[in-house]
């Protein structure tokens, strides 16, 4: 079967999916515990793509960092009041290997899941680290020539950026993982993108995992493009993404690369080879709160906005539920899943928790779901199924005030998505007060009557066809308001 359009993703934190396993079960589980009823419920709602984060091997170095870092801990203990070790083990972005880890089961295990996913149509998506790796990683000691290295000079000028190891042919200091604006992240290793083995040994690792999956999400994927990465290090590295993301598709037609991306660099990703990238900007100005700066970020071209991949939150970013009032939450997610490109969810974000999860954590609190959140994105997620918005084409529409001097009609937004007479009209207003407009459509609504049924709502309104046409639909919306019409011509 062809995948949509614009399809939707599903993150799940797959170490604590599998410790609420285990505590049912009452032993360890592995991804061959996953329920088929559970992937059937996933396939149900309309997912077309499920990202596990975290599947690969680690070690003990990072875990061991992670559980003495204070102000990790102090996170962690923030999370989960009832914090044990054993909850902490380690980043799954600290990889030793892009093997899956022995406690998840293995490759075998990630096989099999990865066969009933796609007898459900669903494809797999893994975790790609391109800018660094755990310090126990087998290469620190076989080809430390991979990695950045510093001077004792180095290390006592900047403590945070890098480290000093034994190694077996003696004591030698490492770059800290980083990107040029923070300190280094101490459970990691920078790798050296100068280097040309480097990138032939990570496009290598890419290639193995395009076995495994049908696409990856690269984290942080910018820090290793070549003026990033200078000004990171100062040192000049040759292109990356071009020919790794080549070299993979020529193996394996049609994988996908997403991209963790910052600092107004999507296109240049998207140039690259990357088929999506993190809409950081748009949930940036939604979170803002003003409708203007919304509306102009949705005037990109087209083609751009199809390769962006719209979230309210995932393990980096914090919940959509704790950011967001009730109101807000629903006229914000309103706007990112309704517009174009990769419709990207996280788990919790549907039952309304309230409380990030740390990539280091293996365990999630105990939070009481939010009913109304969870009705909310049940019929959300109802209107995403459906062809016209999977498969269709959208257009920004224009909003215009309902009388003169009447200002409020700026604080909305309106979408119309269009197929094979399947329509659907959008209309948000994204201010704390109450709005009117009008709002031009792109149909023609003939002589009759036309009606307009939301989807959101048990709303139900009968208007003039002539009357749209001529003036357009007029709406008067409460603060956070929102329709999304199933527009028909009786």
């Amino acid at each position: 079967m062809e995948p949509p359009r614009y399809p939707s993703l599903y993150q799940i934190n797959t170490r604590v999916w599998l410790t609420q396993l285990s505590q049912a079960l009452g032993r360890p589980a592995t991804l061959d515990d996953i329920p088929d009823a559970e992937l059937d419920r996933l396939a149900g709602l309309g997912f077309d793509w499920i990202w596990l984060l975290s599947v690969w091997r680690t070690g003990p170095v990072a875990q061991q960092i992670s559980r003495t870092n204070r102000e990790w801990r102090h996170e962690f203990q923030h999370t989960l009041p009832d914090l044990r070790e054993d909850d902490i083990a380690g980043s799954g972005f600290a990889i030793t290997g892009y093997t899956v880890h022995p406690g998840l089961g293995g490759d075998a295990a990630l096989a099999r899941l990865r066969g009933r996913l796609r007898d459900r149509g669903q494809r797999l998506m893994l975790d790609f680290v391109p800018n660094h790796t755990a310090p126990d990683h087998p290469w620190v000691e076989e080809h430390p020539e991979y990695y950045v290295a510093g001077t004792e000079s180095d290390l006592a000028q900047a403590p945070h950026n890098y480290t000093r190891l034994r190694l077996r042919q003696g004591d030698t200091v490492l770059a800290l993982g980083r990107d040029p604006y923070f300190a280094g992240w101490p459970d990691t290793l920078q790798l050296d993108y100068s280097n040309p083995a480097t990138q032939e040994a990570m496009r290598g690792e890419l290639l193995r995992i395009a076995g495994q999956c049908d696409g990856v999400r690269c984290d942080m994927a910018m820090l290793v493009l070549p003026d990033v990465f200078e000004r990171t290090w100062g040192r000049r590295a040759p292109l990356f993404w071009p020919e790794t993301t080549r070299a993979v598709r020529e193996r394996t037609p049609g994988f996908c690369f997403m991209a963790e991306v910052y600092w107004d660099l999507e296109w240049t990703m998207q140039q690259q080879g990357f088929d999506y990238a993190y809409d950081k900007r748009l949930y940036d100005r939604l979170r803002d709160a003003h409708a203007r700066p919304v509306r102009e970020h949705l005037r990109a071209d087209p083609a751009y906005q199809d390769k962006l991949a719209r979230f309210m939150e995932n393990h980096d970013e914090p919940r959509a539920a704790a950011t967001f009032a009730p109101p807000m939450h629903q006229a914000a997610a309103i706007i990112t899943y309704l517009s174009p490109g990769l419709r990207f969810f996280h788990q919790g974000q549907f039952e309304g928790r309230t409380r990030r999860i740390s990539p280091h954590l293996v365990r999630a609190p105990l939070e009481p779901t939010d009913e109304g959140v969870q009705r909310f994105y049940d019929r959300l997620l109802a209107v995403l199924r459906a062809t016209a918005v999977r498969n269709g084409a959208w257009r920004l529409l224009e909003c215009v005030p309902a009388w003169d001097a009447n200002w409020t009609s700026d604080s909305f937004l309106a979408f119309a998505w269009e197929i094979d007479g399947e329509r659907r009209l959008v209309a948000v207003n994204y201010a704390a007060s109450q709005g009117q407009c009008y709002v031009r459509l792109p149909f023609a609504p003939g002589h009759g009557r036309t009606q307009l049924m939301d989807l959101m709502s048990d709303a139900h309104y009968d208007r003039d066809s002539p009357e749209l046409v001529s003036r357009g639909l007029y709406l008067d919306l409460p603060a956070w308001g929102y329709h999304v019409f199933d527009v028909r011509t009786a």
